[in-house]
């Protein structure tokens, strides 16, 4: 099964595609962050993070996605933002007709760590293992990405 993890955002979204045919064996297919420019208006940012949403998910063809819930931040507007980058993963995920799962960051790091407090440096160790990569994934979000793709592999082989 290919999994594809997302960990929205408008100025970085990352996403990660892992395979996995048991709960001990997942690898890494692909992974990666897109990028808007910071100074676009916004409904040009979110044209930009829609239209390459479309070309990771044409690109990496999942069987199912696994998105981070939205974690709301002191900072209403950026809380705002995310949601809406988060709105536009799951509408390109509805369009081609895959199954959604959504994991909280509590629950990503508690199922990678048995913590729900890790810190990211924790997350990339454990993605890392899991994944057998020789470096910790990078950027954070990517790392974010891969992590919430394993929550699901590990969570539906229970």
């Amino acid at each position: 099964m290919k999994i594809l993890g997302i960990d929205p955002g408008i100025g970085i979204c990352g996403f990660g595609l892992i395979e996995t045919t048991s709960r001990a064996n997942a690898k890494a297919l692909d992974y990666g962050v897109i990028t808007t420019k910071v100074r676009a208006p916004l409904p040009s940012r979110l044209k930009e993070l829609y239209e390459s949403l479309q070309e990771v998910f044409d690109t990496t063809k999942p069987d199912v996605v696994s998105v981070e819930k939205l974690f709301f931040s002191k900072n209403i507007t950026t809380g705002i933002a995310v949601a809406e980058a988060r709105g536009l993963v799951l509408l390109v995920a509805e369009q081609k007709g895959l199954q959604i799962f959504e994991y909280t960051p509590n629950e990503i790091k508690k199922t990678l760590t048995g913590y729900g407090s890790a810190k990211k440096g924790q997350i990339q160790e454990m993605v890392r293992v899991h994944l057998g990569l020789k470096d910790k994934p990078r950027p954070d979000d990517a790392a974010d990405a891969l992590a919430a793709a394993i929550t699901h592999s590990l969570n539906m082989m229970v």
